[in-house]
Parts: C-alpha cells; sequence; structure tokens
C-alpha cells in the first residue's frame, strides 16, 4: 500500500512540474468572414463556437487537462482581445493569462510565456498547444502528448515535436523529416529529426510525402530551460529584449518594448535551425483537423456530420 502511495504521490509531483500554454493571441484574419457569420461579432476563431457548445479555446482547455492539471494550463493572449476572452477564461487567475500588449508573431509570444513561467520553475517542463485545431479522439492525441512529456522528463529527448501522419502533399503546414526511430518504427516512435520545413512549395511537399514526411501539428514539449536557450541563441536580440524588460517590470512599460519588436515566426526562426535538437512524435488516427481556413472548417463538419444555420450561407 505504501509503495502504491508513493508512486501516486510521484506521479502527482511530475504533473505539478508540467506545464502547457494555449496559444490564442492570433488574430483569425483567414477565417473573420466566417467567425463573423457564426458569431456576429470581430472575435478571432478561438473565442468562437465553432464545432458543438464550446468555443475552441474552452475545447481545446479540456483536451489539455487530460494530461496537465487546469492549475497549470496558461493562456497566451492579446490584450485588444480581452472582451473576449475576459469573459470566456473569468475563472483563471491573472498569473495564467500572458497578455501581450500586440501580437507580433509567434516567436514572441512563446517567449513571453516562457519567460512568465521561468519565474516559478525553469526546470519545468511545459507542453505548447495551438488553440485552433480540432481532434475526434483527445484522449489518443493526449496519450502521445504524455509519451512526450515523460520523454523530456527522463531526458531522452530535448525538444519534441508531435508530427501527424500525412496523406496529400499539403503546402500550408509545416513538415518534419524524421530520421532514425530512438525506439524502433512504431506508429508512436520517436525519431530524431533531420529537417524541418515551414511551409514548402508543392514540389517539395510532394517529395516530402514520398518520404514518410510528417505534418507538423506545433504541438511541442520540451524544458522551459532548453527553449529558452534556443532563443538566444537563434534570435539573441528578441530575447535580450523580452528577458530584459521582464527584469526590469514594473518599471518599463510593456506596450513601448511591443511597438519595437519585429513580427517573428517562430517555425521559421527556431524550428528551422535547431533541428539537432529536436525529436518528432509520430501520431495517427486521431482525426485532427486545422481549422485555420474556411474550407477546412466546412470539412470537418461535413464529415462528423454536422450542420447548422449558417453553414447554409456559408456554403
Amino acid at each position: 500500500m505504501l509503495k502504491k502511495i508513493n508512486e501516486t504521490r510521484a506521479r502527482n509531483e511530475v504533473r505539478d512540474e508540467r506545464h502547457a500554454v494555449i496559444l490564442a493571441g492570433g488574430e483569425g484574419s483567414r477565417l473573420r468572414d466566417l467567425t463573423r457569420l457564426i458569431e456576429g461579432d470581430e472575435r478571432p476563431k478561438q473565442f468562437c463556437h465553432i464545432i458543438g457548445g464550446q468555443s475552441l479555446i474552452e475545447a481545446t482547455t479540456q483536451r489539455v487537462s487530460l494530461a496537465i492539471d487546469q492549475t497549470n494550463i496558461h493562456y497566451s493572449l492579446t490584450a485588444k482581445h480581452g472582451e473576449y476572452f475576459r469573459t470566456i477564461l473569468a475563472d483563471v487567475p491573472d498569473r495564467r493569462l500572458h497578455v501581450q500588449p500586440m501580437n507580433k508573431g509567434t516567436a514572441p509570444a512563446i517567449l513571453y510565456s516562457l519567460l512568465r513561467i521561468s519565474r516559478e520553475s525553469m526546470d519545468a517542463v511545459v507542453g505548447f498547444f495551438p488553440s485552433d485545431h480540432f481532434f475526434t479522439d483527445d484522449a489518443l492525441l493526449m496519450s502521445s502528448v504524455e509519451q512526450a512529456f515523460r520523454s523530456v522528463e527522463s531526458r531522452a529527448a530535448g525538444i519534441v515535436l508531435l508530427g501527424m501522419e500525412a496523406d496529400s502533399a499539403e503546402t500550408s503546414y509545416g513538415w518534419i523529416e524524421p530520421s532514425e526511430s530512438l525506439f524502433g518504427g512504431l506508429s508512436s516512435s520517436l525519431s530524431s529529426v533531420m529537417k524541418f520545413w515551414e511551409k514548402p512549395d508543392p514540389i517539395t511537399a510532394g517529395r516530402l510525402l514520398e518520404r514518410g514526411g510528417l505534418w507538423n501539428t506545433f504541438i511541442m514539449i520540451a524544458r522551459v530551460s532548453d527553449l529558452l536557450r534556443q532563443f538566444e541563441r537563434y534570435l539573441p536580440e528578441l530575447y535580450s529584449l523580452m528577458a530584459d524588460s521582464f527584469e526590469a517590470l514594473p518599471a518599463v512599460d510593456e506596450e513601448i518594448i511591443y511597438r519595437y519588436l519585429p513580427e517573428t515566426n517562430f517555425s521559421d526562426e527556431i524550428l528551422e535551425k535547431c533541428t539537432s535538437d529536436l525529436h518528432v512524435l509520430r501520431v495517427s488516427d486521431v482525426g485532427w483537423s486545422d481549422l485555420g481556413e474556411p474550407v477546412r472548417v466546412l470539412g470537418t463538419l461535413s464529415t462528423l456530420g454536422m450542420n447548422t444555420e449558417w453553414m447554409a450561407y456559408a456554403a
């Protein structure tokens, strides 16, 4: 009995050191006409009720909480969307609301959250999750996330990306070209990464499909300290500016700092350059849809057999 209690306590302690960041600061411009039709206002897609009765950010929270304690789930947000997220996330304390003054791309958003979490624990393991994705099997997806967390916690891997098995030469996704598998050829095997491709051209995407390339889900698991080192190495000016401003808070005005930040894409500036530090976990059969474009939203709803009033106007 004592052994079982200690094992349970150890698992709980591991979960306590796990953090998640739900990336929800984007404008959702490609889906703007559709979300305006659905909600009747200008809210970005992550705050919309596109599939079922939950907003996308609420559905993502529910999914992520299968592997991470809700008290350790953080949200990357943008100040201008406050009227929407303050209602949906009304019960979330401010320490877990990482509200940027403005949206300057995925790299500043991720760095901002890393700096916030590093105040609690530099050695914490953190997962980053998009807020605009849909899965038909949340439990199966999060079992892969659990495996990724354990790989990082055991130091078998540094930065783990979840790569979806590809079935077409998609050019609007990032692609991950796996190298050799660490644990054999199983569908959920963990592999080193030969190369990361952000939105390749059609010919390259076709070749990647033939070579067994994987779609990047933008779900990423790593230690806070390891990701901060990547920023310090590949985006030193951005890192210095943001880290120094964090140290000076509240004496500095974050909005002024953000005005001078260049818009920076994390995949372009970090993932494409740090492939030697990346691993990819192959994922399949989870019914993944990236809801970034109207055609994908309508296709997902059609596949699910769902029909709503607004769909007649969107067709």
